[in-house]
Order: structure tokens, then sequence, then C-alpha cells
């Protein structure tokens, strides 16, 4: 039913939005390097089984919550139950959180994209050699490419639903698989390439058996992350969602398409990294500093730039297709709580407002140089130094920082909770009557309603333990 709240104006436009936001750093940049550093074809065994069970079940409760409910993630925790609203406000905390620190490395991409276009016009695009490690401590530069990355989300958010968000997706992402797929091809070409499609393709079980823990964690996390699972997001999209659309479908199609993102991107990099003989799990360097060598000087010339402009376009296009995303997750907030009241969305103003806050939350992502501290030449330490705190990955730097509460704890935990409500409170036949009212039958119920009440809980619970673990020490 239409609303003045937004709806989408096709199920092809929803496709593009949601598989948008899913699409993002976590699968260009966050995919290939985790996957380098845990066992390359052990993590991806492991991420497809956990993508297959627990990715497509909380993808399906988290858009049946959001349509059932008409609400975002707050809203419709607080229309099912109000006592249970605090697990919607763990979702919006968990994308207001991560749209910060995003936005900051979707400043970078844009810098990094610039730097190829201004080379391919004769000019200077990146000025000295180990460009990342000057360019993250130039806090100008940092700070100035995130305010225009947030004002970029700024101007599409506020187009609202369908003249904004769905608009920009549905010219996006057709764009970014047209480039991925010319990045592959001429990346396929290159010499000692199959070395890296060994690494991605054959898994290691050597490395199940040995560090099977550490695997499942990773790739749990990012398979969350890259999903834009428990942050709000899947659940304010859903809820702007017609009845007569198949959700089932949907929860299906959203991370299939995004597992072969993922995968394209890996068949990107890896081969790569391998032709050129650099590391597969470099962290962030492996998108600000491997690649980059990759294009300047492995490839280097006219066609190095090309390609390099091309990688880091189809990467701002990810990145931008997110972070809208996770902006209009804390915008529905605060538009609900205007339409509950009676007054108009003003969905422009919130657009503003939340986006100025979550800048100014995001601000000691950029300011801290990613960890490089003032003795670095940043203008701010990290948690650690800042607050006398024990070095561990969740005090290194206030991307981690914010990456601790949002990834480590809040997206698992609200998947759990969210889960073990589905299954035990509210009931799957809710699930089921959502899924029906687009008049087609719910097939796959037992195999959902086994998923919600015992395996993603118990899954959740140990990828839980597992994420603060890691970022603990």
């Amino acid at each position: 039913m239409e609303n003045n709240r937004g709806q989408w104006g096709s199920n092809f436009g929803f496709i593009m939005a949601a598989v948008g936001s899913a699409v993002g750093l976590g699968n260009i940049w966050g995919f290939p390097y985790k996957c380098g550093a845990t066992g390359g074809g052990a993590f991806l065994l492991v991420y497809l089984i956990l993508a297959a069970v627990v990715g497509v079940t909380v993808m399906l409760g988290e858009l049946a919550i959001g349509r059932k409910t008409g609400r975002g993630a707050v809203g419709a925790y607080a229309s099912l139950a109000k006592k249970y609203s605090w697990v919607g406000y763990m979702g919006v905390a968990s994308g207001f959180l991560i749209v910060g620190f995003y936005s900051v490395l979707g400043g970078m991409v844009l810098r990094y994209t610039l730097g190829f276009l201004i080379n391919l016009f004769g000019g200077t695009g990146f000025g000295v050699d180990g460009f990342f490690g000057s360019w993250i401590a130039n806090m100008p530069g940092m700070v100035g490419f995130y305010a225009i990355f947030m004002l970029i989300n700024i101007v599409i958010v506020m187009g609202g639903v369908s003249g904004g968000i769905e608009k920009f997706s549905k010219i996006a992402m057709p764009c970014l698989a047209a480039i991925m797929v010319i990045v592959i091809v001429f990346v396929a070409c290159q010499p000692g390439a199959g070395e890296g499609y060994k690494f991605l393709f054959v898994p290691d079980f050597g490395v199940l058996a040995s560090d099977f823990f550490n695997v499942l964690k990773t790739a749990a996390g990012q398979m969350f992350f890259s999903l834009s699972l428990g942050m709000g997001c899947m659940i304010t999209y859903g809820s702007y969602l017609a009845k007569k659309e198949d959700l089932a479908s949907n929860s299906i199609i959203i991370p299939v398409a995004d597992t072969i993102v993922a995968l394209m991107a890996g068949m990107a990099v890896m081969p790569a990294c391998a032709a050129y003989g650099l590391e597969y799990g470099a962290g962030p360097g492996l998108l600000f500093n491997s690649m980059q060598t990759v294009f300047l000087q492995g490839m280097g010339g006219t066609i190095g730039n090309i390609m390099g402009f091309l990688f880091y376009f189809l990467v701002l296009i990810a990145a931008i297709t997110s972070s809208i995303s996770l902006l209009e997750v804390c915008c529905a907030f605060l538009i609900d709580k205007r339409i509950d009241k009676g007054q108009e969305p003003a969905r422009k103003k919130m657009t503003i407002i939340m986006a100025v806050i979550a800048f100014i939350v995001g601000l000691p992502t950029a300011l801290d140089g990613l960890g490089t501290n003032v003795a670095g030449g940043a203008w701010m330490n990290n948690p650690a130094v800042m607050f006398n705190l024990p070095v561990m990955a969740a005090t290194a730097d206030w991307l981690d920082f914010y990456d601790f509460l949002a990834e480590g704890v809040l997206m698992p935990l609200g998947a759990m909770i969210m889960s073990i409500l589905i299954g035990w409170v509210f009931g799957t036949k809710m699930i089921a009557e959502e899924c029906e009212a687009s008049g087609k039958p719910f097939k796959a119920y037992k195999y959902f309603d086994v998923c919600f009440k015992y395996i993603v809980p118990v899954i959740m619970a140990i990828v839980l333990y597992a994420q603060v673990t890691s970022f603990i020490g």
C-alpha cells in the first residue's frame, strides 16, 4: 500500500537496491583480503555454506519483518511487541556506526578514482611513491574526501526511495557488473594469473583442520557485513516492498547475486596479486596499496591508468550503493517517529540531520589516519593511546573500534535475537503468512522453521563468541 514513507517502483528496482546494499566494500575489498588471509578456497567453502543456511534465513526474516510492519528497524520491532524495540535500536546503532567509518573508506576510494582519471589526462594523480602511507596521514585530504563522499550519499537519499535510491541503483548496478567483467577478463590474460584462481577455488582442507574456528568467524563476519544483515538495512528496505512481491524468492536472489559479485571480485583481485607477486591477505593495503601497485607499476602506462580508473570506479559505485542503505536506516528511524506523531516525513531535513551526526561520529576514523596516530602525522590518536587501553584489534584504530562494536557485537547478537524471537516468540507462521501474502505458497516453511529455531541461533552464538574474542584477544 502506498504511504508517505515511500515505496519501491518495481521489484527489479528493489532487487537492484537490495543487491547494491549488499554489494559494497565488503565484497570488493573485504572478501578478497579475508579470503586471502584465511586459506583461500577453505574460506570460500565455509562462506558459501553459511550464506546458504544462515544468510538466506536471516535475509528472509528481516525482509518479512520490515514488510509486515511497514516500518524501519526500531518501528518494526515496536510494532510486533513494544518491549522488543531495543532489538531494532541495535540495528540502527550498527548502521549508524558503520556509515561513519565506511564513508571514510568511500572517500579514499573516490580519491583513488580521481587519481587515475587525472593520470589519464596527463596529470599526476599520485604525487609520491608509497602514496597510501602518505595519504592516510594527509588529514585535510582524508576529511575533505570523506565529506564529499557523505555529500553524495545525502543527495541520493534525499531523493527518496524510488526517486533517489532505486533510481541510482538501477543505473549503478548494471554499470558495476559490466565494469567488473572488463576487469576480470583483462586480469585473466596476465601471465601467472592462474595461481590466483587456484588459491581462490581449490580448498586447502589442512587450513580447515588446523584453523577452523578462525575461518568460521571470519567467513561469518564477512557474510553478515557483505549482505547488510543485522544492521537494519533489509528490514528498512523490506518496509518499502509491496505485498505482491515474492519474499521467499527475493531472499534467495539477493544473497546469490551478492555472492556472485564477491566471487567476481576475488577473480579480479586474486589473479592480479598472483600475476604481480603481491600478498593475497594484505588487509586495507590490498585495495589501496597492492592494487594501485598492480595498475601503476605492474601494468603501467595508459592501459594501467585505464584499468585502474575502471577498477576504482566500480569500487566507488559499490561503496555508494551500500552507504546509502546505511544512511537510509538512520533516516527511516527519524521519519517513522515523525509519521507516528502525525507529522510530515521531512525526508530532506532528516537526511541532513542524520548525515551530519554520522559524519561527526565517523571523524575519528579519518583523523587517526587508520591508526597512523599523532606520532605518524595524524591529528588524533587511536583508542588504545587516547584512553590508555591495551593494544588489541578493537583498539588499534577507530575504524576497528567501531567495527568491533558493530560487526563484532551488535550485528551477530541482533541476528541471533531476531532468530530466537521469530522461532520461539512471534512464531515462524508469521514469516509464512508474510511470504504467502504475494499469493504464492511458501514451500520451504519446514526448512526455515528449523533454521530459525535451531541452526541460526546456535551458529550466531558461536560467531558472536568468536568475533568478540578475535577483537579483544
